[in-house]
């Protein structure tokens, strides 16, 4: 919990000048968003092998390589801005995202240990965590951008030059004080018929999804759920910019939006292990829908454009704990490990398509339409959703099964 609240406050912390410092480099606002979606794809790309490390050594030394990587990414941007390189502006983006893989990492960590019917919990209480620094990430952006004020280093870099130390803090912080090893523990603890190695393969992560139609299910929504969000969010500083709106008023919106991401995830964990994992997963489709609904015809409206964001980032919750929780659920343990794996790498190679395309939407089409196709999205995860809960119900068992 003590490093998602590090953590937190490290990958937002750039998040609200990330596409302007792409416009700055690239001389264009059509590839705004592709600075974005260079950190979506690295956290995408680093999913897998991160996944196969932790499946192999345990937790720990997965998150702390995750964060160190993205240490090294803060750095090459700091070098990007500074010789304004676009194509180095990528590639340290890509590499910061592996940051935001081991944020991601850390949910699971939650559900090594913790009992089916407390499982959503568990997830949402390490997102929770993430709260205080994400919040506070975006509004630290003015301020650590004046930092630099009257160096080499331009200012809509300084937010990285911070980034990069925080991450290199949560590695210091994850090495020492994350022991034991939850899915380390996990595994001791596991029946002997759990604990096969030949089970922990990333091919047998794959074939446990091909097997459950839930863990099918629990894939579309996380890839989906953060699709929407990270399209619509990317492009919202430069609508925002557009109708007026100061780097301090971005910094609020977008704090308001990560506060609907991490903040209320307890309720939606609580939710998910109440209601169902279904139920949530619905309430994340009409949650998202209202969000780009309102962002999308908000115009001058700030206001408008704050509460569709929050909204957006509520969304977001209630998809990636039901999910997760979800995923985890409907595969055997020995390949939860790869699965998680796999769900991470989906979710992020999805939602980097989506952030490269929003970009070339909001300069051809606009804002409007950008949110309009982030609702389309929604249309196939919630016909899902009801098919797998026809053709698929939870069985009946003596204990209920929270899935």
């Amino acid at each position: 919990m003590a490093s998602q609240v590090l953590g937190g406050l490290g990958v937002p912390i750039s998040i609200a000048l990330a596409p302007v410092l792409a416009t700055r480099i690239s001389g264009t606002e059509a590839l705004s968003g592709f600075a974005s979606t260079a950190a979506v794809i690295g956290t995408a790309v680093v999913s897998l092998p991160l996944a196969a490390l932790m499946t192999a050594r345990g937790r720990r030394p997965g998150l702390v390589l995750g964060y160190g990587i993205g240490a090294v990414g803060a750095a090459l941007v700091v070098l990007a801005a500074v010789v304004e390189s676009f194509p180095l502006l990528m590639i340290g983006m890509a590499a910061f995202g592996a940051a935001s893989s081991a944020n991601l990492g850390a949910r699971f960590a939650a559900a090594d240990l913790a009992a089916p019917d407390h499982r959503a919990r568990a997830i949402s209480v390490v997102v929770w965590s993430s709260t205080l620094g994400a919040v506070l990430g975006p509004n630290l952006s003015a301020p650590a951008s004046r930092s630099f004020a009257g160096t080499s280093i331009p200012e809509t870099a300084g937010p990285f030059v911070w980034a990069g130390a925080v991450f290199v803090l949560t590695a210091a912080l994850i090495a020492v004080l994350l022991r034991p090893d939850p899915l380390l523990t996990a595994r001791e603890l596991a029946s002997p018929e759990e604990r096969s190695r030949e089970g922990r393969s990333l091919r047998a992560g794959f074939a446990a999804v091909k097997a459950s139609p839930r863990a099918r299910l629990a894939l579309v929504t996380v890839a989906v759920s953060h699709t929407v969000m990270v399209s619509i969010m990317v492009m919202t500083p430069m609508d925002l910019g557009h109708h007026g709106a100061g780097l301090e008023l971005v910094g609020l919106v977008i704090s308001g939006h990560i506060a609907g991401m991490f903040a209320f995830s307890p309720v939606m964990g609580w939710l998910a292990d109440r209601l169902g994992r279904l139920a949530v997963i619905g309430l994340a489709a009409g949650l998202l829908s209202t969000a780009a609904l309102l962002a999308g015809t908000a115009g001058p409206s700030h206001a408008q454009s704050a509460l569709g964001l929050f909204l957006l980032g509520l969304g977001w919750s209630a998809g990636m704990v039901s999910g997760s929780a979800l995923l985890t659920d409907s595969v055997p343990q020995p390949a939860r490990a790869a699965v998680q794996g796999l769900s991470d790498l989906t979710m992020n190679a999805s939602a980097g398509l989506g952030g490269a395309a929003a970009g070339l939407v909001m300069s051809q089409a606009g804002y409007g339409w950008l949110n309009a196709i982030g609702a389309a999205l929604l249309l196939p995860l919630a016909a899902l959703a009801l098919f797998t809960a026809r053709r698929h119900p939870v069985p009946a068992k003596g204990v209920r099964q929270p899935q």
